[in-house]
């Protein structure tokens, strides 16, 4: 086997790239350890172009095999590998959004990225993953403007030391203020995933920055390996704009094609209709429409680079700065939901569902980071074909869903009550019913108000942004609340979630080679202005979460108990507490290795439960005056009853202040009477007459032998 070794010391731990002849058929291949993580890239080059695609056919897997966690994962009935995991295609969405815009856009030959996780320790992949695409292509033939870097950033909420690509443990306790992870080339950045608890713009752009500084660091760490064991670049003939269709458009649909784009019109209907007209009319001409279309979309996109840039022009109207006119509401579906919410900004129109269930609700994680975990919030987003004025399939989800679901979730996450305040399992379904420009962020407004429409004291409000940038050389133009040719033609898609008091989730990626630290700047301080705006607008709608949850919501209601007493309430095979399900009524019944115990049911059916748990549960104290009932007589003493689970024996000599023989005619079966605790040793309990009641052995007759 033939093998190249590369090192770099970063955050205090060693990276190395390792080329090897593993994967000799692909175009380039490298494997990356860091820790115990290792990871396999490969890139991939078809050799015919597919000149009738109108796009980039780049595509990007992350494969997560069982085998790299050092465990036998699946379900019961399938030991393998299937669909990849939520986290696995968020990886993915990353390597895609961090690599497309360094290729030339005009290539046509089907690209594919494929990162294996041969093995995971604390360190995670999705690093690696976009460093060795970036490596992967970069000592290949395939044409790609990279390298590219990529590094997370952390800083924990105690210390506020700073970590350099933090591992797992550290990100699922949630101990840090914020994680961003940032791509970047030659000072500039193309893509940005960041998850902060409430943390300023200020400490954002500082983290930029800093990133920035490693970014140069991986760059020259690739370059090194890129000239040493690089393969010279493919040759691809790319198809040149057509000299006539260029003047024909130029003569005939110019003029046009600005006084549809800047006509205040919004969506991209107005824009689908002069392109079908501009391709009727080399129909009717004769000439062959090749490449036609893809003319078209370069005249739009650099229409709508003149309008920002040199005419300060927005397609519909607005300033730069300005958000679109904005509608938020709570309630009015159903009495059945739990809680429900309506945001419209422009033409982007959402609705959000919650619902709330107790802690078996909760959804099960069994990933190759994290095996049997739970996570009781959960986000899930829906983009119908109908958002969009399409046809199409409709039910199930693809990657996108479930990126901008994540990217909602990780928003809101920050403002969720914890389980010791709030013991539900929380789920919030954004649907997109109209779609213009960023429905990602319209979610987490939705899902805010159906939230605090249901009752969930969350810490506070939390609404999202996106801003855009319109770049031509040095010159830029800043866009708040992008929409329709903005969004698809401009030059960066730069969401920004939080409250009043800060962002809680950013998610940037761009179609250039990347935008300055000045622009991100720029537009952090933009978008917290229009965040305060919408959250304003929010207010009005629901200025605080109902004090009382849906009275259609399960109820729950906790109560602790020892370690000691678990095996007590589940009873053996789980007799005690499915009988206790069965009279009681309730949902679930869930306990805890920590003796925490959670009732979900109706709120009449939970009291009953939770009731009789305690009844089975209760300690009595020593000291404790309780009445009992005598249920059996021996020579040595009484046996009472203190409730329908508990029975204490009082010794003969527990009775009067002198000795008895013998109890007989002094109690008696079914006597009630008023006993007092003076032993509980391992559920054997003790109880005494005389010392509570000095006048008992008197009332009875009894006298000193």
């Amino acid at each position: 086997m033939t093998t190249q070794t590369f090192s770099l010391d970063l955050g205090g731990k060693i990276l190395t790239a390792e080329w090897n002849d593993w994967a000799i058929q692909a175009n380039g291949s490298i494997t990356l350890r860091y820790g115990e993580t290792v990871v396999l890239v490969t890139a991939v080059m078809s050799d015919r172009a597919n000149q009738s695609l109108p796009y980039l056919p780049l595509s990007v897997e992350f494969e997560e095999k069982f085998y790299a966690a050092g465990a036998i994962l699946g379900s019961r009935f399938m030991r393998r590998e299937g669909k990849p995991s939520d986290q696995a295609i968020l990886s993915a969405r990353m390597i895609d959004r961090t690599i497309r815009p360094l290729f030339d856009h005009t290539l046509r030959h089907d690209i594919q990225i494929v990162a294996t996780v041969l093995a995971v320790g604390e360190d995670n992949p999705d690093v690696l993953g976009i460093i060795g695409a970036s490596l992967a292509l970069g000592i290949s033939d395939i044409p790609f403007n990279g390298p590219v870097a990529a590094v997370r950033i952390a800083q924990s909420s105690d210390s506020g030391a700073i970590v350099i690509n933090p591992g797992y443990a550290k990100q699922e306790t949630g101990e840090h203020a914020f994680e961003v992870l940032a791509c970047g080339k030659h000072g500039l950045i193309t893509m940005i995933e960041a998850a902060a608890k409430e943390v300023t713009e200020e400490d954002i752009a500082a983290v930029l920055e800093a990133a920035s500084v490693l970014h140069a660091r991986l760059e020259d760490f690739q370059c090194e390996i890129i000239k040493k064991i690089g393969k010279p670049k493919r040759h691809i003939e790319t198809r040149p704009t057509d000299p006539q269709l260029l003047a024909l458009f130029k003569s005939s649909f110019s003029s046009t094609l600005c006084a549809t784009l800047f006509s205040k019109q919004t969506g991209k209907s107005h824009i689908s209709a002069l392109k079908k007209e501009w391709l009727q009319t080399l129909t009717e001409a004769n000439i062959s429409p090749e490449g036609a279309g893809e003319l078209f979309d370069e005249q739009v996109n650099e229409e709508i680079h003149r309008g920002a840039l040199d005419r300060h022009e927005r397609a519909d109207g607005r300033t730069f700065d300005e958000v679109r006119p904005l509608y938020a509401d709570v309630g009015g579906i159903s009495p059945v939901l739990h809680g429900s919410g309506t945001f419209y900004r422009g033409e982007t129109h959402m609705v959000a569902v919650l619902t709330l269930g107790g802690k078996e609700s909760a959804q099960t994680i069994d990933t190759i980071e994290e095996q049997s975990g739970t996570k009781r919030f959960i986000h899930h987003y829906n983009f119908p074909p109908y958002s969009v004025g399409e046809t199409g399939r409709v039910g199930g989800f693809n990657r996108r869903m479930i990126g901008h679901g994540a990217l909602a979730e990780k928003a809101l996450l920050p403002v969720i009550p914890p389980e010791t305040q709030f013991p539900y399992t929380i789920r919030v379904v954004s649907e997109t019913l109209s779609s213009n420009g960023s429905s990602s962020m319209g979610a987490v407004c939705a899902s805010t108000l159906a939230l605090m429409d249901g009752g969930v004291p969350i810490t506070r409000p939390v609404a999202g942004i996106a801003s855009g940038v319109m770049i031509r050389g040095e010159e830029y133009a800043v866009l708040t609340d992008i929409q329709g040719p903005e969004d698809e033609y401009g030059d960066m898609d730069f969401k920004v979630a939080g409250t009043s008091v800060g962002i809680t989730a950013i998610q940037m990626d761009v179609k250039v080679h990347g935008v300055t630290l000045l622009i991100l700047n720029e537009a952090l301080f933009k978008t917290r202005l229009a965040r305060l705006h919408i959250l304003a607008v929010m207010k009005e709608a629901i200025d605080c979460p109902r004090p009382n949850i849906s009275a259609r919501a399960p109820e729950i209601i906790t109560l602790t108990i020892t370690r000691e007493q678990i095996g007590l309430v589940i009873g053996s095979g789980g007799k005690t507490i499915n009988k206790i399900k069965q009279e009681s009524g309730v949902t679930e019944i869930t306990i805890e290795d920590s003796g925490a115990v959670y009732i979900t049911g109706t709120k009449q059916n939970a009291q009953k439960a939770a009731e009789e748990i305690a009844a089975l549960t209760k300690q009595y104290q020593v000291g404790e005056v309780v009445c009992a009932t005598v249920t059996r007589i021996t020579p040595f003493g009484a046996f009472a009853q203190l409730d329908k689970h508990h029975e204490g024996l009082i010794h003969i000599s527990e009775v009067a202040p002198f000795r008895l023989e013998t109890l007989d005619g002094v109690l008696t079966e079914g006597e009630a009477l008023t006993v007092v605790v003076i032993k509980n040793d391992e559920g054997k309990i003790g109880l005494s007459i005389k010392r509570i009641d000095q006048d008992f052995a008197e009332r009875k007759g009894l006298k000193t032998a």
